[in-house]
């Protein structure tokens, strides 16, 4: 299916709809502007009605088993999303700033081309807000087992709000259809990947020159254990993060690096947390998820075996879960599903161990004595972790934060300068020019200033809207 001026269209529209992409898209950029307070309420009255219950159905036909809707709220919170443009934008972030002889204006990049992973429940609709918040026109390429989550979302967005239909537009494309890819990414002025190296490697093949990349790849997390304030609760809050994770987030604990060099040391760790994990296990799992975790785990360990396992390697089964004990010190993906791995893994030796996946670094979930934290969150952040948490709390959100190291928002917009002229500049005054496109003011409710939006015409072509879209 295709999602184009707030309708759902037949994959058969596909020519169509790329063949008149690029003028309507320069129609949008020429003549329409988003304001970010728009967006915003959208979102927020959105959020209220799933707060309210009222997309308790829907989200149970689109969202995994044992999946709610508490994770997608931050994303439909006025709060939330205003404090996220005050952080990674300022204060007033679309307001023409004024320097020694130029204005500086926040303005969208233009147009982001969004193509996105499948390991997370929402992530395509993620992506595109962030779009939609800086005043970008958007195009998705939803990942294969979206399930329909992506499309029936855009949906809502734009029955609430039907000035974003113009700005948004979603494609269910194989990867194989690298023709239409390439149409695609042409259009675009920024090529936005989440996914592994090979994701990102073709994106980056699809890319024209002086596109800019806005790579979210996949990391690698860990926990370091040097210690503990209260060892049951931290070692319980870890098992909650493997376990509850299926470690297939880029915060999900892979590693469990002891601060040790000692195997014996390392081995009555490993005896002592099976029984943590496989508890946490039998509590989340059900029968079938306690099976495919256990197979998993045999699986990936027979592998090795085949190939011949390295001396000190010590493999500990529990039910729908298990720990593998490893010689070795690099950090590395895990079987995953319930499966860790643990590596002994001295101070001293940290920083060079983690330098050798520069780039890929992302949560470090930090177990010590709390006289002891400041002095390892120090090396970690040396060593380029980009976020330290308790153990328990590697893949929570905080609000904001960075991503990766960075803001995201600031990757999809531009600054413009613009010259002053000398009587501006021997006045001190500031140009008479109109704000930004995005322009966002914070202001009361039911007091906002008039909207420069105006609701997108559907074209002629499209046909009529399905009255049953989702």
């Amino acid at each position: 299916m295709i999602f184009a001026h707030g309708g759902l269209l037949s994959d058969g529209e596909l020519p169509h709809v790329l063949a008149h992409l690029e003028e309507e898209i320069n129609g949008t950029r020429q003549t329409r502007t988003l304001p970010a307070e728009r967006v915003i309420d959208a979102l927020d009255g959105l959020g209220k009605r799933l707060s309210a219950g009222e997309f308790d159905a829907l989200l149970a036909r689109y969202l995994p088993a044992g999946t709610g809707p508490e994770a997608l709220l931050p994303l439909l919170d006025r709060k939330s999303l205003e404090e996220k443009l005050r952080v990674e934008l300022g204060p007033e972030p679309f307001a023409p700033r004024p320097m020694e002889g130029t204005v500086t204006r926040t303005e969208p990049l233009g147009t982001l081309f969004h193509v996105t992973a499948g390991n997370v429940p929402g992530l395509p609709v993620y992506s595109a807000v962030e779009g939609l918040l800086t005043g970008n026109v958007n195009l998705v390429k939803l990942p294969h087992g979206d399930k329909g989550l992506t499309l029936a979302a855009l949906s809502l967005l734009t029955d609430a709000e039907p000035a974003l239909a113009d700005f948004l537009y979603a494609f269910d494309l194989p990867s194989s259809d690298r023709e239409s890819l390439v149409a695609l990414a042409a259009l675009a002025d920024g090529v936005v990947t989440w996914g592994g190296d090979g994701a990102v490697a073709a994106v980056r093949a699809l890319a024209p020159a002086g596109c800019r990349l806005i790579e979210w790849g996949h990391r690698l997390s860990f926990a370091y254990i040097a210690g503990y304030e209260d060892r049951e609760r931290e070692l319980a809050g870890l098992a909650r993060n493997i376990i509850g994770t299926g470690q297939r987030l880029c915060s999900s604990c892979q590693v469990i690096f002891l601060d040790t060099e000692d195997q014996e040391t390392a081995e009555r760790f490993c005896r002592a947390f099976l029984p943590v994990l496989e508890a946490e296990s039998l509590r989340r799992s059900g029968p079938g998820a306690l099976a495919q975790s256990t197979l998993c785990g045999y699986t990936a360990f027979l592998e090795r075996a085949a190939g011949g396992l390295s001396a000190g390697e010590r493999h500990y089964p529990g039910r729908g879960c298990s720990v593998t004990l490893r010689p070795d010190r690099e950090l590395e993906l895990s079987p995953m599903e319930g499966n860790v791995l643990v590596k002994a893994l001295p101070r001293r030796e940290l920083l060079g161990t983690l330098r050798r996946q520069k780039g890929r670094l992302q949560t470090a979930g930090l177990l010590c004595a709390r006289g002891e934290r400041e002095e390892l969150t120090q090396l970690l952040c040396r060593a380029g972790v980009t976020r330290i948490t308790r153990a328990g709390r590697m893949s929570e959100t905080f609000p904001g934060e960075g991503h990766d190291g960075e803001y995201h928002l600031r990757r999809y917009v531009r600054m413009v300068d613009v010259e002053r002229s000398l009587r501006e500049r021997n006045n001190g005054t500031r140009p008479a020019m109109q704000p930004s496109p995005a322009v966002f003011e914070f202001s009361p409710a039911g007091n906002r200033s008039p909207s420069t939006c105006r609701c997108p015409e559907r074209p002629a072509w499209a046909g009529p809207v399905s009255a049953d879209r989702i």
